[in-house]
């Protein structure tokens, strides 16, 4: 009968347990020897980061939180618009760091057709960065905040509207002129 040469089980990695790091996948973003774009959302907004590997941790080429669109003239909620912007910023940091390639490290996120991390590659690829990507996934009619301005028209009138787009009005937003805020709050990220 054989000895028992170590324990029964793996106690896989902390960060794997917790469901936080998907090692197979970030080894596959690594290996492509090129930049990530890390794309994270929250309840309130959205986080941009371009990212190179070191063996000594990942080092940070740029950086944009959604909160810092509001220097350029928009309020950022976590939509598809505020995805756009803040990884058309990212990008023209990146650009100045020498970047002009990337991969696009999203995560633990499912990546569903149309999602908010997917607009904020559209605003990188914008910027004139290149990347392969799947035009599909990409939600093009979101981008512009359209979709929100024509939801905010049907239900204006109703209770519903001073509680969806609360946030907006207590900044004296008109949620129905979306798309002409996110149109001066682009030309402004692309001039600075």
């Amino acid at each position: 009968m054989a000895k028992a040469t170590g324990p029964k089980y793996y106690v896989s990695l902390r960060r794997k347990r917790e469901r936080v790091t998907n090692y197979a996948k970030r080894l596959g973003l690594i290996k492509s020897m090129l930049p990530r774009m890390v794309v994270r959302k929250s309840n309130s907004g959205v986080f941009v980061q371009f990212v190179n590997y070191e063996a000594a941790g990942d080092k940070p080429l740029a950086t944009v939180a959604s909160k810092m669109l509001s220097q350029d003239g928009w309020y950022p909620r976590c939509n598809a618009p505020t995805a756009y912007l803040a990884g058309l910023k990212c990008a023209k940091e990146a650009k100045k760091n020498g970047v002009t390639k990337f991969v696009l490290d999203i995560g633990m996120q499912t990546p569903s057709k149309g999602a908010i991390v997917f607009a904020a590659l559209k605003g990188a690829i914008d910027a004139g960065l290149e990347t392969s990507y799947e035009k599909s996934m990409v939600p093009e009619k979101k981008l512009d905040g359209s979709e929100i301005a024509a939801y905010a028209k049907a239900l204006k009138g109703k209770g519903a509207y001073e509680k969806m787009f609360s946030g907006y009005l207590k900044l004296k937003i008109d949620p129905e002129k979306l798309p002409e805020h996110f149109q001066t709050a682009k030309k402004k990220i692309m001039s600075g």
